[in-house]
C-alpha cells in the first residue's frame, strides 16, 4: 500500500530535497493521522528527512504524540528550547543542504528566523501528494457523504414558516454532531434574495411563503470531509425558479457528461474543460457566468486540489475526489446551486452524494 511517507519519499527525489518542514494543519494530519492540534495556533511542526521523522510540539501534547503517533520521534519544545532552536540543530545533525517548506503556510517571521540558519530553502507545495486519494480515503469521504445525505433529509423536516436562517444552520450542525460527526465548514443557509449571495452568512432572517432556500453544508468524519448543496422552494415554485433550476441541473450534467467523453479519449482530463462545459451552458441560456469555480477537490480539507476553474492547470485522474457545483445567481431575486461530490474511477465518474435533485417544494 502506498502510504503518505512513501509518496513523500518520491517527492524528495523529484524535487532534490534533503528534508521538508511541514507546518500546515492538514498536512500534519495527513502524515500523522492525528488531528488534535489547533488549526488557528502554531502548535506543531514535522521535520522529515529521507530516513527520519520528527514531530516538534510542547508538553500539552507529549502524551498524545507518544501514544498515537508511532512513526515520529517526539522533540518537546518549550520557552527554553524553541522550535527554531530545534530545527537549527536538526539541519546541522542531518547535514541538510536543501530544505523544502510550505511557503503558503509559513509566516514571514518564521521564514526570516529559519533563513538565518538555513541558506538553501525551497518553497514546495504538497498538494500533489494528496490530490489522488487511496481507497481508504475514498471510503472515509463516502462515509461523510452518507451522513450529509441523512442531514439533508433531517433538515427538510425542520423547514417551516417563520424559522430563521440561523435556526436551520443550527439544526444542520446539531444533527451532524449528534450523529458523531463534525461540520467541515459553517453551513450556508440562505432564504429568498439572500440565496443570490454564493457565500451568504446565515442571519435572523425568517422564512416566508414562496421563498428559495439554499443549503450548503459539509460533514467531517475521521478527519475527512464532505460537501453538498441543494436548493429547494418553500411554497409553489414559480416559472423563473423552475427555469433557473433546470438550467443549473442540466449544467451539472453537462460537466459529468464531459468527463465521460474525455475519459473515452484519454485518462488525463483537463479540469478547465469540465468547468467550461457547465459555464458555457449556463451562459447559452441567457444567464451571467458563474461567479465561482465549478468545482474543487475535497479530502482532509473541504477545499483542496484539484481546482475545476477556467484557468486551472490541474489534470483530473482516477482516484481524485471533487465537487461539481454550477450556480445561477440573480440579485434581488435569488440563486440556485446544486453541488455533488464525485470520485473519478476507472469506469468513469461516480457520485458520492445521493440526496434528491428533482425540484423540491416544501
Amino acid at each position: 500500500m502506498i502510504t503518505p511517507l512513501l509518496r513523500l519519499a518520491k517527492f524528495f527525489k523529484k524535487n532534490k530535497l534533503d528534508a521538508v518542514l511541514i507546518s500546515s494543519h492538514s498536512n500534519i494530519v495527513y502524515f500523522t493521522n492525528y488531528s488534535g492540534f489547533s488549526k488557528e495556533e502554531r502548535e506543531a511542526y514535522l521535520f522529515i528527512t529521507d530516513n527520519k521523522q520528527y514531530i516538534l510540539t510542547d508538553g500539552r501534547y507529549s502524551q498524545a504524540v507518544k501514544t498515537l503517533i508511532a512513526d515520529f520521534k517526539l522533540i518537546e519544545i518549550s520557552p527554553k528550547l524553541s522550535a527554531m532552536d530545534v530545527l537549527k540543530k536538526l539541519v546541522k545533525k542531518h547535514k541538510i543542504k536543501k530544505l523544502g517548506f510550505e511557503g503558503h503556510n509559513l509566516t514571514h517571521l518564521e521564514y526570516k528566523r529559519l533563513s538565518k540558519n538555513i541558506k538553501n530553502m525551497s518553497h514546495v507545495s504538497l498538494a500533489s501528494l494528496r490530490i489522488t486519494k487511496t481507497s481508504k480515503e475514498i471510503s472515509l469521504i463516502e462515509k461523510a457523504c452518507r451522513l450529509g445525505d441523512k442531514t439533508f433529509d433531517y433538515v427538510l423536516k425542520k423547514i417551516k414558516l417563520g424559522v430563521s436562517e440561523k435556526e436551520i444552520a443550527f439544526e444542520i450542525e446539531f444533527f451532524i454532531k449528534k450523529q458523531g460527526g463534525d461540520i467541515s465548514f459553517h453551513p450556508i443557509v440562505a432564504f429568498g434574495k439572500n440565496s443570490a449571495i454564493p457565500h451568504h452568512v446565515p442571519t435572523n432572517n425568517q422564512l416566508t411563503n414562496n421563498q428559495i432556500i439554499l443549503l450548503d453544508f459539509g460533514v467531517k468524519l475521521d478527519n475527512y470531509c464532505s460537501d453538498m448543496t441543494r436548493t429547494v422552494f418553500f411554497g409553489s415554485a414559480n416559472a423563473e425558479f423552475k427555469r433557473m433550476y433546470e438550467t443549473v441541473l442540466a449544467a451539472q450534467q453537462k460537466s459529468i457528461e464531459k468527463i465521460n467523453i474525455l475519459m473515452s479519449q484519454s485518462p488525463n482530463i483537463p479540469a478547465s474543460q469540465i468547468d467550461r462545459a457547465a459555464r458555457d451552458y449556463i451562459i447559452s441560456k441567457g444567464y451571467k457566468t458563474i461567479p465561482h469555480s465549478v468545482g474543487h477537490g475535497v479530502g482532509l480539507e473541504v477545499h483542496e486540489s484539484p481546482h475545476l476553474s477556467p484557468k486551472s492547470k490541474n489534470i483530473l485522474k482516477e482516484g481524485m475526489v471533487f465537487s461539481i457545483e454550477p450556480g445561477v445567481y440573480i440579485p434581488d431575486f435569488g440563486g440556485i446551486r446544486i453541488e455533488d461530490l464525485i470520485v473519478l474511477e476507472k469506469k468513469g465518474p461516480r457520485l458520492l452524494t445521493h440526496s434528491p435533485k428533482q425540484i423540491i417544494e416544501t
